[in-house]
């Protein structure tokens, strides 16, 4: 069983969405001790964004291809991804982005055929481990403007990823006390995920 762990805050330490995707990852190893964990954090080791010499492989960019394989590999590779995903801007960071367009790519991930495109990460789980400084669950004024959580849930539904399991701290930026409630919540409900074998 492998676990692919990724960050994407640029908070650090001060992050919740990096303390919740450390939680996660510790809850889903302690389940299943033999889990092998790899560890990517998308702040202190960024993958470039592409750009058309990516595409062509020319010789001056072969490091940076070279890096994006190296991310596919590790996404092909793993059973669980356990991503911290905080709320920028209403969407997800740049430096997340630049992650997805090296792990959706057409004859590794998904494939077009005569009946539309067809995921191939069939055999994945992905969990989200979100951090939010508004309200944006279903039912709230917000709701509208987040395209961090949907996005997300149609970029791995387009790849194959039907198992996909969100956990978000919201109202973060109201005041100390929802905040605070809010990561309790989270907290609570990685305590209660279940092993990979559950489906």
């Amino acid at each position: 069983m492998n676990l692919l762990h990724i960050d994407s805050s640029i908070r650090g330490e001060q992050s919740v969405s990096r303390m919740l995707s450390k939680a996660a990852v510790e809850r889903l190893k302690g389940l299943e001790p033999s889990m092998e964990i790899i560890y990517r954090d998308l702040v202190t080791s960024p993958l470039p964004h592409l750009i058309g010499n990516h595409l062509a492989r020319v010789p001056d960019v072969i490091d940076d291809v070279t890096l994006g394989e190296r991310a596919l590999e590790e996404f092909i590779d793993a059973d669980v991804i356990v991503i911290g995903v905080p709320l920028y801007n209403l969407s997800v960071s740049s430096q997340l982005k630049a992650w997805i367009d090296r792990i959706v790519v057409p004859g590794r991930t998904f494939r077009y055929t005569s009946h539309g495109p067809e995921g191939l990460a069939h055999d994945k789980r992905v969990i989200l481990a979100m951090a939010r400084g508004g309200h944006y669950r279903q039912g709230n004024a917000l709701v509208s403007y987040e395209h961090a959580e949907a996005y997300l849930r149609s970029i791995f539904a387009f790849i194959g990823v039907s198992r996909l399991d969100v956990i978000a701290a919201d109202g973060l930026a109201v005041d100390d006390a929802q905040k605070e409630l809010s990561i309790r919540e989270a907290l609570r409900t990685i305590s209660a995920l279940k092993p990979n074998c559950v489906v």
